[in-house]
């Protein structure tokens, strides 16, 4: 893992954008962990790299998913209806394989915990998710906002977006840089 201290390089992170994605729950973790200095790449999950969230809004990814190579230190995943496309390519379930087999930091916010479902990788770890996919992970701690264990952290939904977003950086960096872009962003 990549840290933030003069000489040494950043935590890298690919967030993976599918349509239908929910806006709020990218938005906020990429923008958090852009200021605390993480060099995050965004890969849409299709050919093109605009992609179209769940309110229509649209964005523009750094690369598509078939042009990433290399390994990175966390991947995150954005829930939001986009969510059925990432458990539809087999690609995602096999980078986060991947990602667990070699220890990194895998994170995953409302609905997207159901891709670590389908790629094997949830077992007896504790986790939370949205309401709507309870039926499909009954052991979920649904009424955490944020759940850390081990190199997973896993979120409700967009309105827990910033707290997961501040968890992810607490874990990348130090808990004193997450107070630091926290008290950037407080009102």
């Amino acid at each position: 893992m990549g840290c933030s201290i003069a000489g040494m390089s950043s935590p890298t992170v690919l967030v993976l954008l599918a349509e239908g994605f929910e806006e709020i729950e990218f938005v906020a973790p990429l923008d958090l962990l852009r200021r605390a200095g993480a060099d995050v790449t965004v890969a849409a999950l299709g050919d093109g790299i605009h992609v179209t969230g769940r309110s229509g809004v649209i964005l523009h990814a750094d690369t598509s998913l078939s042009a990433v190579s290399g390994d990175f230190d966390c991947i995150l995943l954005p829930g939001g209806p986009g969510v059925a496309r990432l458990r539809a390519d087999a690609r995602v379930a096999e980078l986060v394989k991947k990602q667990a087999g070699a220890g990194g930091w895998i994170a995953a916010i409302c609905a997207a915990p159901t891709v670590l479902l389908d790629a094997g990788v949830l077992g007896n770890r504790r986790y939370t998710a949205h309401f709507s996919v309870a039926p499909e992970l009954p052991s979920a701690l649904l009424s955490e906002r944020v759940v850390v264990d081990g190199r997973l952290i896993t979120s409700r939904g967009a309105g827990t977006a910033i707290d997961f977003g501040l968890a992810v950086v607490e874990r990348l960096f130090s808990p004193q840089r997450a107070a630091e872009i926290a008290k950037s962003v407080s009102a």
